[in-house]
């Protein structure tokens, strides 16, 4: 491939150091590898943590952010800007860690369903994390994002693509939940 002289590589283009997001935006939409670089310094690890939350694996969290930001670098000139660009991220995110549960739940065989319940051998951040994967997706979801993340209900909404009623609904119905299964005397 011959490359105009004078025209700029797309890797080679400029990014300011510190770019307001609708310079990101534009220098993703443009094919910028600068600016997807950016991007994934500044979102991975908060990226990572969800996912590993979510899918409760730290292979499968990598490999659910990588598969999200090929998504993110693929779909970069269609993005409109009707949310913010951490917004529209979160939501391929998500949908990717969506992706990978069902298949998961495809391949796995009918496995018995695990114990949430706290004995006395057991701590209580297994109790935990055990009652927060017997919770339904939404709650886990809105749960994970607003307790753990420490994202605010108006974005957690955007990036769920609900209201934000229905954002606090759902994360008082999963503290109930949770509530419920972790002191509930085992049977």
């Amino acid at each position: 491939m011959v490359w105009e002289i004078g025209l700029p590589l797309p890797f080679a283009a400029s990014l300011p150091e510190h770019p307001t997001e609708t310079e990101l935006a534009e220098a993703c939409r443009r094919g910028q590898v600068r600016a997807f670089e950016h991007l994934y310094r500044v979102h991975s690890a908060r990226m990572k943590s969800l996912a590993f939350h979510l899918l409760g694996s730290r292979a499968d969290a990598e490999d659910t952010v990588q598969e999200a930001f090929l998504k993110v670098c693929r779909a970069a000139r269609g993005f409109e800007g009707n949310s913010s660009l951490s917004t529209w991220i979160y939501r391929i995110l998500i949908n990717c860690c969506y992706d990978a549960i069902r298949k998961k739940q495809r391949l796995a065989e009918n496995a018995a369903p695990a114990e949430f319940r706290a004995e006395s051998n057991v701590t209580l951040k297994v109790a935990l994390e055990r009652a927060l994967k017997a919770l339904n997706e939404r709650q886990r979801m809105v749960f994970l994002l607003f307790e753990v993340e420490g994202l605010r209900h108006s974005e957690i909404a955007a990036i769920l693509e609900v209201p934000e009623g229905t954002s606090r609904s759902w994360l008082f119905e999963a503290k109930c939940q949770l509530k419920r299964m972790l002191t509930e005397a085992p049977k």
